[in-house]
Parts: structure tokens; sequence; C-alpha cells
């Protein structure tokens, strides 16, 4: 082979291998895998996290739905319904709300019956106050000794009525009655008028005498169903009058019967109170019995030889 030749196949070879070449670079690019379409891919996967969120939110709407006292079976055999009662979550369980303290102040009678002629338990425990105002405002006596009657939150009020006025004592008003147990017995009648104390009798301790029965009629008692001496006979009326005194835990009933009327006393806390009004002149004081749980009789003021039964 000749130099001419030896180029010419050369040529030709080198023809061929680039032609090959450029084949096999085609037949690479068709079998060449299809890139991966990762943008659809994550199209696919958004859309199916947003079924699923929008389902669990249904589901937790539907739950939301349903009544919290929620009814739950019971378990075991012959299990009831019951109601469920845990609270739900989140919710800060009730407080129940603080009672309030009782207002400070003497305390009522024990009926309403007891508080007469329209006065009002406000306009009694204010008569009160003035009642101890005066007590506390007296100068000592010459000893230097004057008992202090306490306050008015020491007290109850077992009655508060009209007072009439008379000859030693001219010019209507009203009487307040309270009585305390601590430290000792003491019971005030104080007369209000005017919107000023006039008058007070306190007692303090027990009235008990020797022999008194299971009632006790107040020895100062008697300014509450009479009037002055001196108009004996000559009684303004109609009258309003009234009966204190204490009685043992054994009387079930106490009666007062005055000027011809006979009154239910009132029980409150070991003491009894009556009342009524008077139409016409007197010369005998109320007549006073008391009875136990079976209505036997254990007590008649006219049998009991501490009691005054005239009037002055």
């Amino acid at each position: 082979m000749n130099e001419e030749q030896e180029q010419q196949g050369t040529g030709t070879g080198g023809d061929f291998e680039e032609h090959l070449r450029e084949l096999l670079a085609e037949d690479a690019n068709a079998i060449r895998p299809a890139p991966v379409p990762y943008p659809a891919i994550r199209r696919r996967g958004t859309i199916e996290r947003r079924r699923r969120v929008a389902a669990a939110g249904a589901a937790l709407v539907t739950l939301a739905a349903m009544p919290v006292g929620a009814y739950a079976l019971a378990g075991g055999e012959g299990g009831g319904n019951t109601v469920a009662s845990t609270p739900p979550a989140g919710t800060a369980p009730r407080t129940p709300p603080t009672p309030s303290a009782p207002p400070a102040g003497p305390a009522r009678p024990a009926t309403e019956d007891q508080l007469l002629d329209g006065i009002t338990f406000g306009q009694a425990v204010d008569g009160l106050e003035k009642c101890l105002a005066y007590d506390r405002s007296h100068t000592r006596g010459p000893s230097g000794f004057r008992t202090d009657l306490g306050a008015a939150e020491e007290y109850r009020i077992i009655l508060a009525m009209n007072s009439t006025g008379d000859s030693n004592a001219p010019g209507d008003g009203m009487h307040v009655v309270a009585v305390k147990e601590e430290p000792k017995q003491t019971r005030l009648i104080c007369n209000v008028k005017d919107g000023k104390a006039k008058g007070l009798s306190t007692s303090v301790g027990s009235d008990d005498v020797p022999g008194a029965g299971p009632v006790t009629a107040d020895l100062s008692g008697g300014k509450l169903y009479r009037q002055s001496v001196l108009d004996r006979g000559n009684w303004k009326l109609p009258f309003r009058w009234g009966v204190i005194g204490t009685v043992e835990p054994s009387v079930a009933r106490v009666t007062v019967s005055y000027g011809g009327a006979t009154s239910r006393a009132a029980l409150d806390h070991g003491w009894f109170v009556a009342s009524g009004v008077l139409n016409r002149q007197v010369t005998v004081a109320p007549r006073i019995k008391g009875y136990d749980a079976d209505n036997k009789l254990v007590y008649d003021s006219d049998e009991d030889e501490n009691y005054e039964k005239g009037l002055p």
C-alpha cells in the first residue's frame, strides 16, 4: 500500500469513527431516562396533606359540637347511663361564692308579732342605740360606779311598741325592750320620744327569787302595762300594753289576760312577750298562766306570792 492509499484509508476510518460516535450519542439520548417530575410529586403530596388536614378538622368540629355533659355508658353488667362529670380541658373549676358575714347589730325577735304598731326592726335598733348612748352620757354616781350596759350588737330586741304619754311623762313615743345573757343577764326598757331617749330602766342579773315557779314576770315590767299613778282610773285609751318575763324550758305556752282579753305570749330564747290593746279602765294587773307540752297548767300568777296582782 502506497502512502497515498494509506492516507485515504486513514481519512475514511476517521470519518467512520466520528460518525459512529455521533450515532452512539444519539442512541444514548434516546434511551436516557426522563428526569423525575419533582414539581408534580410535590403538588400531589401537598394536595394529599391538605385532604388529610381537612378530614381531621372536620372530626374535631364534630367532637366540639357534642354537649359537655355527654352521656357515657357505664361499665359492668347492668350498668346504667351516667352523666360525665369531667369538665372540658382548659376549663377552670368554679369557685363557690363566699357567704357574706351577717351585718353587725342586735338580734331580731323570734317573731314579727313582737314588732308592733308599724315599728320596723331598723327603727327598734335605732331606738336601742339611742338608749345605750343615753346611758353612757349619764354622770357617774357619788361612788363613781356605773354598770356598763355594753354595745347594741350584744342584745336581742324582744319587743317594740308605741308608748302612751301620761301625767307623769307627757308625750307619746316608743318602748324598746332588749335583753342579753352574757356576761350577765341584762334587760333594758327604754322610752324614745321625738327621736331621743327619755327614760331607761335596766335590770342586771336574774330576777329569780327563792321558790319562784317556771314563769317569772319581770319586776320592772309594770311600766309596760300601766300608766301613771297620778292618772289612776283616768287612763288615756286605747292603751297599748306589754308584759315580759322569763320562762323555763319546760314551759311550752304562756297566756296573759288583761282587761277582759287574753293574748298568747311569744316565747323567745327563755323570755315570754305578750301584748294587747286596753279599751277600758282596769284595777287588776295582768294574769299570767304557763302550760307544759301536755297542756298542763304549771304556773298561775294568781297563785304566785311574789307577783303583784293589783295596780297601784
